[in-house]
């Protein structure tokens, strides 16, 4: 077989051939080629949902099963969880410690390489939901009631308790030390594992027409691309089973400090199980009516609502507390953060037993937790950042959040250590009484008790809502508005299970029970996230932009070669017919070309829109994508005669 170059000419030339085709079909033509297409949208595909019975059913099934365990056999489940729970964190930890730190360096590159570029939607697609709604709406969904629960209580723990090897407790380079190991469990890290999950779903829901599950994620890597067989049903029912118990055992926490709170408003003393099951009743049937009410009306105004009022609080705590103390806490902790970063990570349990505690209690059980909630929020995040490019979208939900939670710690922690330091006597267990002594030692303590107890309400409600279309959206095959009676039967099964494990087994071994079982699970879905990042990365190299972008620097660079090379520095470029197979130059791999999502885009469109010139000036210098007029066929760039008259 004649070769040219090395490679064999045969296959240069069916590339060639494969490429003009599809760009030069007449005004009849019913396919595009890959590279200019500009995005297909799910709904686009005329795609119908219905409730899928198998996923649904046995998603319920375990779950009643599950409730039933914690009610007839809570000892037992307590005793089950906690031997398990103890042999992953034993045996496994390394894995959830090192996934975290892959999955962040993994978000980065795809944020600030050439694919942030990529817009989740169609090339000229506008984001749904302003800066402020869409920030508002990640903070809610994704950690708003665990920074209410830990915002003064983990701070306050690690100055008291630091972590092993580090600083002398009690001291100010334990307070530092506190406020960078707080920021390692709620910064990047967890954020990442969230943008993962979020961002693979909105680009194959947005850009690829592929239904938003979790399952749709790994079709680059089933046969045929079919995510609707055993293997994607199986993730979908895990996704759900995951979701829901995470979102439980956070509400279950929840629940207990509104309890609290209303003990302390109140003044009447401890309160009963019946009063925490009537505030659970009463918080569900509030998130039920919000979620049916879909996410542009309940949940953005619900979550706008708690954005403002957590901002009043956090400048409430701020003007009145320690505010000095604060602001040279900020910038402190985050040098702090930067420098401890590689200790914190390289941490194991090979250091000694308070090492191998500290971890187990803390760092690996927060990788766990998050990885837990990521079906859950990550879906949620797909749904409300379409629109956005792959940079912003990376840029705000890793590193917006991170610095939320860097100022949010540093107000109620450095204000709760301040207290502690100045003979408060607060006391950090249990940790849902924390926040609320420290509202306590500061004016108006009643009032800002009250608002608390609001602010947690909002949280409760907001989480869960989203948590109830989620899973609803799972269980219908991808419907990105599920039925009302999905979303109601989900919901009810939050509140019932945060309801019966909160109050079953001795000493609230229910609820810890339940957050062991989000644990546990977080593991398999760990292997399956790893998958994940080798399935988006493959998308992602294929998608249209990035091929405009490859025949856009080989065209120019051939080109302009054989331009000087033929007319020194009198020549230009214009489009005109050109067959590879002369030179063997074919500009893209033909195993990069996306055929299946040409054929989609050709079954939901009968018109090419133009790829416009500024798509790709972004400001970032990576060039500009080349202009294709639909009514005259593309053709490729070789350079010309200048004495002979242009075409096109």
């Amino acid at each position: 077989m004649d070769t040219r170059n090395g490679r064999p000419a045969g296959r240069a030339a069916t590339a060639a051939h494969k490429i003009i085709e599809g760009v030069t079909r007449g005004p009849g033509r019913d396919s595009v080629h890959p590279a200019l297409v500009p995005g297909v949208a799910v709904e686009d595909t005329g795609r119908t949902y219905r409730t899928d019975p198998l996923v649904f059913g046995i998603a319920v099934t375990f779950t009643l099963a599950f409730i039933a365990w914690g009610v007839f056999a809570g000892d037992n489940l307590a005793g089950t969880t906690k031997t398990v729970l103890d042999w992953v964190v034993t045996n496994l930890g390394f894995f959830l410690t090192s996934i975290s730190t892959t999955v962040l360096i993994f978000m980065l590159v795809v944020g600030f390489s050439r694919f942030g570029r990529i817009p989740l939607g169609r090339d000229d697609e506008e984001p749904e939901f302003s800066m402020f709604s869409w920030i508002s709406m990640l903070f809610a969904a994704g950690m708003g009631i665990g920074l209410v629960f830990w915002g003064a209580a983990e701070p306050l723990t690690f100055f008291e308790n630091p972590p092993p090897g580090t600083v002398e407790a009690n001291t100010l380079e334990a307070m530092h030390q506190a406020q960078a190991q707080v920021l390692y469990h709620w910064g990047p890290q967890a954020w990442s594992f969230y943008a993962l999950v979020g961002g693979a779903i909105a680009y194959g829901a947005y850009r690829r027409g592929r239904t938003p599950l979790i399952s749709s994620i790994f079709a680059p890597l089933l046969p045929g691309g079919r995510t609707d067989g055993a293997v994607g049903r199986t993730i979908d029912i895990f996704s759900i089973i995951v979701t829901l118990f995470g979102t439980a055992a956070s509400l279950g926490l929840g629940a207990l400090q509104i309890g609290h709170g209303v003990e302390i408003v109140s003044g009447i003393g401890e309160l009963g199980n019946g009063i925490l099951i009537i505030v659970i009743a009463v918080l569900t049937a509030c998130f039920i009516a919000s979620a049916v009410s879909g996410v542009s009306k309940g949940i953005r105004a619900l979550a706008n609502i708690n954005a403002v009022a957590a901002i009043i609080l956090a400048f409430f705590v701020f003007f009145v507390g320690p505010t000095l103390l604060i602001l040279n806490m900020i910038p402190a902790v985050a040098v702090e953060f930067i420098g401890d970063l590689p200790q914190m990570i390289g941490r194991s349990g090979s250091q000694g037993p308070e090492a191998q505690a500290f971890l187990s209690g803390w760092t690996i059980f927060y990788w766990a937790w998050w990885i837990s909630w990521s079906p859950f929020v990550g879906m949620f995040i797909a749904r409300i950042s379409r629109g956005r490019t792959l940079r912003q979208f990376v840029s705000v939900v890793i590193v917006v959040p991170a610095v939320i939670s860097l100022v949010w710690f540093a107000i109620f922690g450095a204000t709760a250590i301040d207290q502690q330091m100045n003979g408060a006597g607060l006391i950090v267990d249990p940790p849902e009484e924390v926040l609320f002594g420290v509202l306590g030692n500061l004016p108006l303590p009643m009032i800002t008790s009250v608002a608390l107890i609001g602010l947690i309400a909002i949280f409760f409600i907001t989480g869960a809502d989203s948590a109830s279309l989620v899973m609803g959206t799972l269980s219908q095959q991808g419907r990105p508005n599920p039925s009302r009676w999905v979303a109601v039967v989900w919901g009810t099964l939050v509140g019932v299970i945060a309801a019966v494990l909160l109050i079953t087994g001795e000493e609230g071994s229910g609820l810890k029970s339940l957050q062991n079982v989000t644990i546990i699970a977080a593991l398999p879905f760990a292997v399956i996230m790893a998958f994940m990042m080798i399935a988006f990365f493959k998308d992602l190299r294929n998608d249209p932009l990035i091929l405009r972008d490859k025949y856009a620097r080989s065209a120019v660079r051939h080109s302009v070669r054989a331009g000087l090379s033929g007319y020194g520095s009198d020549f230009a470029l214009v489009p005109v017919a050109y067959d590879h197979s002369k030179d063997d130059h074919p500009w893209v791999d033909e195993d990069e070309l996306d055929d299946s999502l040409a054929e989609t885009y050709a079954a939901t469109t009968s018109a090419i829109d133009i790829i416009k010139d500024a798509d790709a000036d972004d400001g970032t210098g990576e060039g500009a994508d080349v202009g294709v007029d639909p009514e005259s066929p593309p053709e490729a760039m070789v350079p010309v005669d200048p004495d002979s008259p242009p075409r096109g």
